[in-house]
């Protein structure tokens, strides 16, 4: 009973505390409560932990951020290799177009009428790595019928050439190209304007620099040839005679222009005979040999007055007639043809 009394008792007094609470803090509860369910709305869902959610419950992802370096990877369509739009385009890809190729010597220069070799040649190699001529012509103009695509042209003039490329589109193709070449004329003589006959000379012409790198442009050129070449600087040797009359010289040809060039010889032509006695008749049937100062052999021949063209220096002769050798010292000089005489009585 005392037990029953005193949580009667215990509860009286918890109520009336907790009326005192209510009349004290209810009006304060009130418009925190209000306040709350005004502004719970705006509260992020982030304040809210979760731990763990079903996909259906995951929230929109964000959109990736663009690649600013990246490119847009776009499909290519399949095209049925009997579709219209294919044969169309390979109709054009592959039917030959015109094409008109012409050439100057210089940029200022009219276009060349003749004298052009035009060789055309596919760019790509072929399986075995060859490059292959598609088209040739020896016209000034050249025209072709050529497929579109990339080309490569190699022109010749006399021995000036050039190697350009050409890229041939559908609908009508030109296209000029400059040679930049120049000519070459060549002559010479012996020293003190002393001519030299034709039959005698010859010309070869070199790229320029060290002897081991030069490379032949033009060989066997006779004198007052016109030689057309492209513009630049070339090693000219010229030969009078065959043995060691050698004069050389670097020469500079400009483009559009002729490059006129004579070349002096110290040497001379000499001919030779066997006497019995100063300006005697020439004896027949004598071996000849010629040798120099040092004691190399540089001409033999067999007869009874050879001719031959030495370069400036001293000499021996020898002649031979029978088991008899005769022989005698002499010294060329450039200056016209001379006779060398050798008298059977010097030994």
């Amino acid at each position: 009973m005392a037990a029953h009394y005193g949580t009667q008792l215990a509860d009286r007094r918890l109520g009336d505390e907790a009326g005192v609470f209510d009349m004290r803090f209810g009006p304060l509860m009130a418009i925190l409560l209000g306040v709350f369910a005004l502004v719970q709305p705006m509260l992020p869902l982030a304040t809210t932990p979760a731990f763990a959610q079903d996909a259906a419950e995951m929230p929109p992802m964000p959109r990736p951020r663009p690649d600013r370096d990246g490119r847009p990877v776009i499909a290519s369509p399949e095209i049925s290799p009997d579709n219209p739009a294919t044969e169309a385009i390979t109709a054009i890809t592959s039917t030959p177009q015109p094409v008109t190729l012409t050439a100057l010597i210089t940029p200022d220069s009219a276009p060349i009428t003749d004298g052009l070799v035009w060789r055309i040649f596919d760019a790509a190699p072929t399986a075995n790595g060859e490059i292959a001529m598609a088209a040739k012509s020896e016209d000034g103009t050249a025209t072709f019928s050529l497929p579109p695509g990339e080309y490569l042209v190699h022109i010749a003039y006399g021995r000036a050439q050039i190697s350009d490329t050409l890229t041939v589109t559908p609908g009508e193709n030109q296209k000029t190209y400059i040679l930049e070449a120049g000519a070459l004329r060549l002559n010479a003589a012996v020293t003190g304007d002393i001519p030299i006959p034709p039959n005698l000379l010859s010309f070869e012409i070199f790229t320029s620099g060290d002897e081991a790198t030069r490379t032949p442009v033009a060989q066997g050129v006779q004198p007052n040839e016109i030689v057309t070449i492209n513009s630049g600087t070339y090693h000219v040797v010229s030969h009078f005679g065959a043995i060691n009359a050698v004069v050389r010289a670097d020469l500079q040809v400009e483009p559009g222009q002729l490059t006129d060039a004579t070349l002096y010889h110290l040497a001379s032509q000499v001919s030779f005979k066997l006497v019995s006695e100063a300006g005697g008749e020439a004896i027949a049937d004598v071996d000849w040999t010629i040798k120099t100062s040092d004691g190399a052999t540089i001409f033999t021949e067999l007869g009874a007055f050879p001719t031959t063209v030495l370069a400036e220096g001293t000499y021996l002769v020898l002649a031979k007639q029978g088991d008899q050798v005769f022989n005698r010292e002499f010294e060329v000089k450039p200056g016209p043809p001379q006779d060398i005489e050798v008298l059977t009585t010097a030994f």
